[in-house]
């Protein structure tokens, strides 16, 4: 009812805050240890793609909810937290809310865990669910790859990305996380470039 209590705004700066609820999850992982590169895509419709290889967000069905992990983390408020012993963190990002608000303010959201062997997806819809989480594959990887497509009814100022704006706090994340690979892609039509900053450079200049 009142995105800007989560967001700061629905403005702008609203939009692209969206983009680092969905990045400081996989900071997250990196900052544990189990990931080494995240990226960032502007896809050709204004969309966000964010792909990190860490351990992949839980899947497993949660004690209290009866639901996946995973669905827990994309439509439960403040569902931020290690889930069991040494589990997935959550940040949810500057304002602490997560994926859940990212995922409410977006005419649509799929997420794609690597895990055990297995690509398990869901999709949602303005923040509810399409179908249950199912196995679409088998992987040799791990990660979490989460898509977005921002709601124009509630960003009706833009739903524009800016490249330049996104690329600057990209260079800011990889000086504060030694050892990580962020890259940032536009993929829009007389827009494409990619833009990656491996920590080997910042370490040189810290040094």
């Amino acid at each position: 009812m009142r995105p800007g209590m989560y967001i700061g705004s629905t403005s702008k700066e609203g939009l692209h805050h969206l983009v680092w609820e969905i990045v400081d999850n996989s900071i997250d992982e990196a900052l544990a240890g189990f990931a080494s590169h995240i990226q960032v895509f502007i896809e050709p419709d204004d969309s966000i793609t964010v792909v990190d290889d860490g351990r992949g967000i839980p899947v497993d069905i949660q004690e209290k909810t009866g639901r996946p992990a995973v669905e827990t983390v994309f439509t439960v408020l403040h569902a931020g937290g290690k889930f069991g012993g040494g589990g997935y963190k959550v940040s949810g990002g500057l304002h602490g809310v997560g994926s859940s608000v990212v995922n409410a303010l977006s005419t649509q959201l799929d997420v794609r865990v690597h895990k055990n062997g297995k690509i398990h997806y869901q999709e949602y819809r303005r923040g509810h669910v399409v179908a249950d989480l199912e196995v679409i594959g088998d992987t040799d990887k791990t990660g979490t790859t989460v898509h977005f497509t921002p709601d124009p009814e509630i960003f009706t100022e833009t739903t524009t990305f800016d490249f330049d704006k996104l690329n600057k706090r990209i260079q800011e994340l990889a000086f504060l996380n030694r050892g990580l690979q962020i890259s940032i892609t536009d993929k829009r039509e007389g827009l494409e470039q990619t833009k990656t900053l491996p920590l080997r450079r910042w370490d040189c200049e810290l040094r």
